[in-house]
């Protein structure tokens, strides 16, 4: 049941080398540190940081997971500050058994008057809240934080449950020193998985040591899913000889990981640690084996009564769905028709996972609910209604790319139907979502459908269709070079599902502000949107528009960008080399047309040079054709972008591509007084 959920381990501290960083020991020479050496872009930097975790054993409880956090951060200026927040999501089942913070102490260190000065953490510092009935959150912020302040923290984290997880191995910003400790007993075994993706490595080195555990028990046996133990009392058992395998990895001055434009998600690339439940023994011997192929994993998903066994229920919807298709024969029609039954039904109450939260029959009755709890009702309304319909488990774009089999790689459910042929994908939760059109967050390389018996394969969830953008743009040239104009534009598929979302609860005051944003004198006027709320039709917005100052007059002559404010102000791919690759998500094209007439007493003297340029054949095109006569230019704009992924080895060409395009969309008109 427990899901991977980022937990923040802004943490570490206790020894590299020959060092010996105590807390509460701060210097005067680090806060009186102006920057980083190794980067003096960095906004904050690590000073020490070491994480560990080892597994005690409690009498009466069994093994507790301990991990044990002790951070110092130096912060030089104003956008460190959010280092100062420290957050962790502790997870609790049923309510009964949960995870704890102990021993928290936390300090803030400034230099006043050439003196070190600290602040303490205090009780109103600390904030701790349910979030679900799976999963609190556990935050506190340090005080009196400012520019050139020392933060440090330290706490450990209890735990009954044994699986361990992911520890991130760089940051943010750059780390100049930390140690991470690992001491697991021989009676659990992971498989450990760095990051395969990330440029930062470090190196690992494993030990074994003896440890003697003593302890009043007659028996021991593993909880569901090797997530903790249940004893019971009666006579002494020890175990002279348990191994306990060290892992150790320490390393200096780690650089910091830094986004890109259009990257997909960067912690995809971030150096990271999972660990993989392979096995636990318990006390008679016993050993409990977890497969972990993407086969075994899904089909331990499927067998659970909060997912494979909510798509089994049928009684509580059964009237409503005959109802609601009476008469109907049409395979699409009841696709349509269940699909929307379902968004307007029940609403998404911004949790995800899964697994069902409340149950199907509950949601259905409360008219609220998780990922889960909406799309298997959704899978299970489409099979009652004679439709090939299954769950797609599928990792959202801020929880990363499932590269490696492991329990951790899903975290959302969307519902995938056959007709004809055809493979659709849905997701109910987003009232805006359409047939094959997907929010965002579900937009990730790849999901893992499952059938009625519980077999699994993968499914693409790349969007196969163009979302367009389609602008007609009258200009009319007005005798004191003001403009005055008419825009109509339509918004396809994502791009019309991304301006729902941005503008569902927004006024026409409010829509217009944001179009004139940054747009220099432009005025907006008579705006009217089509189709806001009819996902199944484009969106089409016009107005009439006035600006003053899009025309440069020298002389006798006129000079003007023809795409006004439509061009892009800055080029985003001018960096020298990528890192990391460009994900534009779904394929999409531009199209531009545009009227211009010219003012009374002008006439052209210049106009740019129509072109084309592709990028690798039918990857990419770019098309700029333009003429002129007596009274008014005709210019047309289409930019089409079929590829979705531009890889680093991909990006000196991709760029000169999009340089070519982008300097071509702001050449200018020169329009010259008539002799």
């Amino acid at each position: 049941m427990k899901e991977k959920i980022l937990i923040l381990l802004l943490c570490f501290v206790t020894g590299i080398s020959a060092q010996n960083i105590k807390f509460g020991k701060v210097s005067k020479e680090e806060l009186e540190e102006q920057f980083y050496e190794e980067d003096s872009t960095a906004n904050a930097v690590v000073l020490y940081r070491e994480y560990s975790t080892h597994y005690p054993f409690r009498q009466g409880e069994g093994f507790i997971r301990t991990t044990e956090v002790f951070e110092r951060i130096k912060i030089y200026n104003n956008n460190g500050f959010n280092w100062a927040t420290v957050e962790n999501k502790l997870y609790n089942q049923n309510g009964e058994t949960e995870e704890h913070i102990q021993g928290l102490k936390a300090y803030t260190y400034n230099l006043e008057n050439n003196k070190i000065k600290d602040f303490k953490l205090k009780k109103d510092g600390v904030f701790e809240v349910e979030t679900n009935k799976y999963w609190k959150e556990h935050k506190f912020i340090l005080p009196n934080v400012k520019a050139g302040s020392v933060i440090e923290y330290t706490y450990r984290i209890e735990s009954p449950f044994m699986t361990i997880d992911d520890i991130d191995l760089q940051y943010d910003i750059p780390v100049k020193k930390q140690t991470i400790k690992l001491k697991i007993p021989d009676r659990f075994t992971f498989n450990k998985i760095l990051n395969p993706k990330a440029i930062y490595q470090p190196k690992f080195t494993e030990t074994t040591v003896n440890r003697k555990l003593e302890f009043t028990n007659s028996q021991v046996s593993i909880s569901s899913g090797g997530s903790g133990f249940q004893t019971g009392t009666n006579k002494k058992q020890t175990y002279k000889d348990i191994l306990e395998r060290i892992t150790i990895t320490e390393d200096t001055n780690i650089p910091a990981l830094k986004n890109e434009a259009y990257v997909d998600n960067i912690n995809n690339y971030r150096a990271k640690i999972t660990f993989e439940f392979a096995n636990a023994v318990g006390q008679n011997g016993d050993v409990q084996f977890f497969n972990n192929t993407w086969e075994d994993i899904v089909s331990r998903i499927f067998k659970s009564s909060n997912f494979g066994g909510q798509l089994d229920k049928k009684n509580y919807f059964k009237n409503d769905v005959d109802a609601l298709l009476l008469g109907v024969e049409d395979s699409k029609i009841k696709l349509n028709k269940l699909f929307n039954f379902v968004k307007s039904k029940v609403k998404w109450n911004n949790f995800i996972g899964y697994y069902s939260e409340s149950g199907v029959k509950e949601a259905y009755k409360t008219g609220a609910g998780n990922i889960a709890d909406i799309n298997l009702m959704l899978v299970s309304m489409l099979r009652y209604a004679g439709l090939n319909a299954n769950p797609v488990l599928v990792s959202t774009r801020d929880h990363g790319v499932p590269i490696i089999a492991t329990s951790k790689g899903f975290n959302y459910v969307i519902a995938r139907v056959s007709i004809d042929g055809e493979e659709i994908l849905l997701d109910a939760s987003d009232p805006f979502a359409g047939l094959n059109i997907l929010p965002k967050r579900a937009l990730n390389w790849q999901g893992r459908v499952v059938n009625e018996q519980g077999a699994s394969d993968w499914v693409s969830l790349k969007p196969s269709t163009i979302s367009s953008k389609k602008i007609q743009l009258n200009i009319n040239i007005q005798n004191d070079f003001s403009i005055k104009g008419k825009l109509r534009e339509i918004l396809s598929n994502h791009l019309a599902l991304n301006y729902r979302e941005k503008y569902a609860k927004s006024t026409t005051e409010t829509i217009i502000s944001e179009l004139e944003k940054d747009k220099g004198d432009l005025i907006i006027e008579g705006l009217d949107v089509k189709n806001s709320k009819d996902v199944a039709k484009p969106i089409v917005l016009t107005y009439d528009f006035i600006t003053e100052n899009a025309i440069e007059a020298i002389g006798d002559k006129l000079y003007f960008s023809p795409l006004l404010f439509l061009n892009s102000e800055s080029n985003p791919f001018i960096q020298e080399e990528r890192i990391y690759p460009i994900d534009f998500i779904y394929p999409q094209a531009s199209k531009y047309r545009i009227s211009i007439n010219l003012p009374e007493g002008y006439e052209i003297e210049s106009l740019p040079e129509n072109a084309k340029f592709l990028l690798n054949g039918s990857e990419g095109e770019f098309t700029y054709i333009i003429k002129g006569n007596v009274n008014s230019i005709q210019l047309i704009v289409d930019f089409n972008l079929n590829k979705t992924i531009i890889s680093p080895m991909e990006y000196n060409q991709f760029k000169a591509f999009f340089a070519l395009s982008f300097e071509k969309q702001s050449e200018q008109i020169v329009l010259a007084k008539k002799q």
